[in-house]
């Protein structure tokens, strides 16, 4: 028969994000002069005692003398703690409330703001031990009680030898007094909690590093919130992707590692065995290769609008779900088109250059307004739509050509042909997406179809446009001047060579790949590529991916959700509802949706239930992925 399981659990940095006396240094000395300093010295204070280089009498006794509170500055303390307590605590009541009878909170605080806010999750009054605040006889704090036995040092030992608890302890906390109890011989293992604060010399001790309660639940196999603890998701993350979505995949709780290049196909390969989450802009190539070593991978963030760069094909029969960022740098892109149009039909290029040689040429020759000119757009999706809107707005007249039908914005026309409006445009506008099939799209043909003198732009990819092609009519004098900002072959980082037959040509913008190299580009793609990917991994919602069936789900709550990834063959649903049955679980709501290569079904049952049928599920014909989410 298994032991009866107790859990041990500090209060400040643990339960909570802070330390308490912190916190209440703030509020009591907010009108001090000399407040800055004295909460400083209460954090190293603090810091001293945590780490054991302090005694817990004195450094109690040196905080509460530099605070200088009053029983009236407890409620916004227990106000500001209830707000600040530790995100994964507060998404595991379950196990809290299932185990309240086994879980004390062992503090070297003060029960007079802990008991109030462990409460409201459900822990017993009973099983808070903590130090006792005294007041003198207006409501000031003038010390602590030192009878208490957590006012002495070894006190979280002897507190809880005198508790003889009947069962096996596992210790939660992030100081020196917490590993004291196991040192003491009082515990089985001592974790040492990292979610808010990382202690080195504690870690050094510890049995194990909690960065969250659910991997405490995990190890432990115990009810979460998290099937899986966020901590063991790894991502890594290349090509200088802005520090915002780095910060934003560390907060959910994952591990990030960062590589500021690209990396190469057997680079990458190797790097990505243990990786659940990879963050890519437009340099590197995630092939078929890449993806067969990509045991863990979950998803991949395209940091950018583009995904020709990835397998999408590979990646679908993987289960690996793709995010970009379709909208989010169009306006950059959008704003640089029509600067480099002007540029170019001032034919100032060649004029800037000449000036930072010393020669002064000023000439209307070749300069020409935008006004009345006619720009040709081929692609109108979401920047050359756009681009329309502008162009028009500043007197261009404006058509396009796409493959697809598309609703007119304003007064643009659509060409019946791409002939058409090579023909007939003043300035042709590149904006077509990376597939294969736009592979040399414009390419000596298409440049002699165009009109003489015509301005040329690509923002769109580089395999798009023959690039020695573009050169000769360049050194024609075919195309008047031209803008390229995307290139066949680019370097991986800002270290590595950059060359190309364009370079030296006259009348010619060439730009690192830069149209979405905003900062606000940046900021609105570090925002919404990470959030997506987080909410697939999350809830198995995959709105906005480019290879999966698009679903959006809603959070779920009281039940289990269970992701099936498989090949699009009939009668898989009705293998999983089978299983399902014959296990004797009831589904509460299921989800599905699928395209040409696989299905997607999410289902969500009743909590109870037993690990053979996850077993059963992932033995289904067809299944390429299966995971539990809650």
């Amino acid at each position: 028969m298994s032991q009866t399981k107790y859990f041990i659990i500090d209060f400040d940095s643990t339960f909570t994000q802070v330390e308490a006396l912190d916190i209440l240094a703030e509020i009591s000395l907010k009108n001090n002069e000399n407040r800055d300093n004295a909460i400083t010295e209460i954090k190293a204070i603090t810091d001293l005692g945590m780490e054991g280089g302090m005694s817990l009498g004195e450094s109690l006794q040196k905080r509460l003398e530099i605070l200088e509170s009053h029983r009236k500055d407890l409620p916004e303390l227990i106000e500001r703690l209830g707000e600040l307590v530790s995100h994964s605590f507060k998404r595991n009541t379950e196990f809290i409330n299932k185990y309240r009878d086994q879980i004390f909170i062992v503090s070297n605080g003060f029960k007079d703001f802990i008991v109030p806010i462990v409460e409201r999750f459900g822990i017993k009054q009973e099983n808070v031990f903590a130090n006792d605040f005294e007041y003198d006889a207006e409501g000031r704090i003038k010390g602590f009680n030192k009878s208490n036995l957590l006012a002495e040092n070894n006190g979280k030992p002897n507190q809880i030898a005198a508790l003889a608890l009947d069962g096996e302890v596992f210790v939660l906390g992030d100081g020196y007094t917490d590993y004291e109890i196991k040192k003491a011989g009082l515990a089985h293992k001592f974790y040492a909690f990292t979610e808010n604060v990382r202690r080195e010399k504690i870690l050094e001790e510890a049995d194990h590093e909690a960065p969250s309660l659910d991997e405490f639940l995990f190890s432990q196999n115990l009810e979460r919130a998290h099937s899986y603890p966020k901590n063991r998701i790894k991502a890594l993350v290349l090509e200088n992707i802005h520090e915002r979505a780095i910060d934003r995949l560390k907060r959910e709780g994952y591990q990030v590692e960062v590589h500021p290049a690209g990396m190469t196909e057997s680079e990458l390969a190797e790097a990505i065995k243990d990786v659940s989450i990879l963050g890519i802009r437009s340099k590197t190539q995630v092939t078929e290769k890449v993806l067969k070593n990509a045991k863990r991978l979950l998803s991949i963030g395209a940091f950018c609008i583009g995904t020709n760069q990835i397998d999408l094909t590979a990646a679908l029969k993987k289960g690996v779900a793709v995010f970009n960022a379709p909208f989010s740098n169009t306006r950059s892109v959008v704003e640089l088109a029509l600067a480099e149009i002007i540029m170019l039909m001032r034919n100032l290029p060649d004029k800037m250059t000449q000036m930072h040689q010393g020669k002064w040429n000023k000439s209307a020759s070749g300069s020409f307004e935008i006004r009345g000119k006619k720009l040709g757009i081929i692609g109108y999706g979401k920047i050359g739509s756009q681009l329309s809107i502008l162009a028009e707005s500043v007197g261009m007249n404006v058509q396009y050509f796409d493959l697809e039908e598309k609703l007119a914005l304003g007064n643009v026309t659509a060409c019946p042909s791409m002939e058409h409006l090579l023909r007939s445009s003043d300035v042709v506008s590149v904006h077509v997406d990376g597939r294969e099939d736009n592979k040399n799209l414009i390419t000596s043909k298409e440049f002699d179809q165009m009109k003489d003198g015509v301005v040329f732009i690509n923002l769109s990819r580089g395999h798009v446009v023959d690039v020695s092609a573009l050169t000769e009519a360049l050194d024609t004098g075919k195309v008047h001047g031209a803008s390229i900002d995307v290139f066949p072959e680019e370097p991986l980082s800002n270290e590595h060579p950059f060359n190309s037959p364009l370079m030296g040509r006259r009348n010619t913008i060439l730009t690192p790949h830069v149209g979405g190299s905003t900062l606000e580009a940046q900021e609105n793609i570090a925002d919404f590529v990470p959030s997506k990917i987080i909410e697939y991994i999350n809830t198995g919602s995959t709105t906005n991916s480019v290879n999966f069936p698009n679903i959006t789900l809603p959070n779920l709550s009281q039940a289990h959700r269970f992701i099936h990834i498989h090949k699009n063959e009939p009668g898989i649903l009705a293998d999983i509802n089978n299983i399902l049955a014959k296990h004797g679980i009831n589904i509460v709501g299921q989800y599905l949706k699928t395209n040409d290569a696989i299905g997607y079904v999410i289902t969500d049952i009743d909590k109870n239930y037993q690990g053979e049928v996850i077993k059963d599920l992932k033995l289904v014909s067809g299944t390429i992925r299966f995971r539990v989410l809650y």
